[in-house]
């Protein structure tokens, strides 16, 4: 009599079948990435978020990354011997740290990325805002102590022409995305950068979330989530609605406002959720779309009617 062997494989098998309804519900959706953080900088991390971005395509989604970049351009820009200033939160960027932001995001971080990416297969393709008129934007202008301050080659995003994205998506390949924009003025020529600006990443993700009408936007952060009462409390908050998020802008700290006002204009815009990940876990991406214990915070739209938005 022949008894059944143990198969030291088995608890693989268990968790991909675990991971089956998630797979079935995302299937041929398309799923927006802003990559940042520490994630951007920490080898492994990168590595790790790599393979999330090549399983997720490989699973049935539709992965697009969009990208910043900033400790890379502020090391290039000391490198170059020019100033790193902030007003409002934002960069300064002249026309000569415009030349240096677009050289960085286009031709350092993008390329590294769909390096890593492009280990697994011919799956990525790199572009920035400026390709087809991805992104056009106008200039962006920043609030200091309610006073209007010019910070250069900034720019607010007009309109999205997602058209080349989804060319790329139909084709099985994973865009890869530097947040640069073109200018919506034609006769804008500045020296040295004419008709470009620098748009901040997370905006720039929520913008192309919506216009691809993604079911979900992810934005990898160095925090676990938003926190209920911080710094008193490090609870993370794992649901909240719309409106609930709008309430509490005014008090976030200011490296989670870009982040939460991109979340807030996403769902409001038809996406079904928005998320905010812990990028300094290894394979945050996989976690928090695969299985029950979601590692961030999650935002849903008011009338929540969407089926498996938990």
């Amino acid at each position: 009599m022949s008894t059944t062997r143990k198969h030291t494989a088995l608890p693989k098998a268990r968790t991909l079948i675990e991971a089956l309804p998630w797979l079935t519900r995302h299937h041929g959706k398309t799923v927006v990435i802003k990559f940042g953080g520490n994630a951007m900088i920490d080898e492994e991390l990168k590595r790790a978020f790599a393979q999330d971005v090549v399983f997720l395509r490989h699973a049935g989604l539709r992965p697009v990354v969009v990208h910043g970049g900033g400790p890379q351009i502020s090391a290039q820009l000391d490198l170059l011997g020019l100033a790193s200033e902030f007003k409002g939160g934002l960069r300064v960027t002249t026309p000569e740290a415009m030349n240096v932001v677009r050289m960085v995001l286009a031709g350092q971080v993008q390329r590294e990325l769909v390096g890593l990416l492009n280990e697994h297969g011919p799956l990525a393709v790199g572009m920035t805002g400026e390709d087809a008129h991805l992104m056009t934007a106008t200039k962006h202008y920043a609030d200091v102590d309610g006073e209007r301050v010019d910070i250069g080659r900034v720019g607010e995003i007009t309109a999205i022409d997602p058209g080349a994205v989804q060319a790329l998506l139909d084709d099985g390949r994973i865009p890869v995305i530097s947040s640069i924009a073109r200018s919506s003025d034609d006769e804008d020529t500045a020296a040295g950068a004419p008709g470009v600006f620098n748009v901040n990443a997370d905006t720039a993700a929520a913008a192309l979330a919506a216009a691809l009408g993604a079911e979900t936007l992810m934005v990898l952060t160095d925090v676990e989530g938003l926190y209920e009462d911080w710094p008193n409390s490090d609870e993370v908050i794992s649901r909240l609605t719309a409106t609930q998020l709008e309430k509490l802008l005014p008090d976030l700290a200011s490296g989670m406002v870009p982040k939460m006002r991109g979340c807030l204009h996403a769902v409001r815009n038809g996406v079904h959720t928005a998320r905010v990940i812990d990028g300094r876990v290894q394979h945050s991406i996989l976690l928090e779309i695969f299985t029950d214990e979601g590692i961030g915070t999650m935002v849903v739209p008011d009338a929540n009617t969407i089926e498996g938005a938990t």
